[in-house]
């Protein structure tokens, strides 16, 4: 986790009042260790805690941003996530979970790790995500496209190779949660597509984004705080598995079935195909 917590908090919340769910949080870990909530969901939930601070990490190295744009920070990058797995290595996990945590790193190649994202994954044209992306630009994006809904995925991330957005929430997606209705607040999609136009340059403070925003908390309570916990329990009862084409099966009733996705809806789940 990389700021407030309220994904870690939701996995902490759901295993304590489901304590035959299959799961156990072993670790919490934050990039970002002064500005983060890891040290009070650490204390409050008597969870062990790996503080790595990657910007410290970076400025100690003479390096003013983190970003990966040259290959100087790529290999800084690198460098950073091989002390991570050092950090990591004490502990006994078998798989981890992107709770907000900001930075891309290959700690994704050495154990499974799962992330949930703002966004419906299994929305494409012409094979490409068009919901994928950081921050508020899934939630943009199917506002500009003129979606009624929304929903949050749950992914198996995928390693870093640095080929750019192709590689961007690219993992099979595990689970979606339930549709929540777009607030446009009584805009219209042309008025907010006028807005994104208009833009010039970040940090964008415009009516599009603050409409993006209040629906991106709407869905966090509704889809990733929903789904989230649900897909994890699911993970580590071994109900995920591919197939030898590498298509998503879900195990029910013991018996595997082909799918597209699984969406979950508070305690009912239903295999999309």
């Amino acid at each position: 986790m990389s700021g407030s917590g309220t994904n870690a908090e939701a996995l902490l919340r759901y295993g304590s009042e489901h304590p035959d769910c299959g799961f156990v949080v072993a670790l919490i870990v934050t990039d970002a260790p002064e500005s983060s909530r890891a040290r009070a969901l650490s204390a409050q939930w008597g969870v062990p805690l790996v503080e790595h601070d990657i910007r410290a990490f970076y400025a100690a190295r003479g390096e003013s941003a983190i970003s990966l744009v040259s290959e100087r920070r790529r290999a800084l990058r690198k460098e950073w996530t091989e002390e991570l797995r050092r950090l990591l290595a004490p502990h006994t996990i078998d798989f981890g979970v992107l709770a907000g945590f900001v930075p891309l790193c290959n700690i994704t190649a050495d154990l499974p790790c799962l992330n949930v994202h703002p966004g419906d994954l299994t929305v494409e044209v012409d094979g490409r995500r068009i919901l994928a992306g950081l921050h508020f630009r899934p939630v943009e994006s199917a506002i500009l496209a003129g979606h009624n809904s929304l929903r949050s995925s749950v992914i198996l991330a995928q390693p870093f190779e640095g080929n750019g957005e192709a590689e961007m929430d690219s993992g099979p997606v595990l689970g979606v949660s339930a549709p929540i209705p777009v607030d446009l607040e009584g805009e219209s999609v042309e008025t907010l597509a006028a807005v994104r136009a208009a833009r010039t340059h970040a940090p964008y403070r415009d009516r599009l984004r603050e409409i993006a925003a209040r629906n991106v908390e709407r869905l966090k309570i509704g889809g990733d705080h929903v789904v989230l916990p649900r897909v994890v329990e699911d993970f580590a009862a071994g109900r995920f598995g591919l197939d030898g084409g590498g298509r998503l099966c879900f195990r029910e009733a013991g018996a595997w079935q082909p799918c597209r996705t699984v969406e979950y809806d508070g305690r009912r789940r239903r295999i999309l195909l």
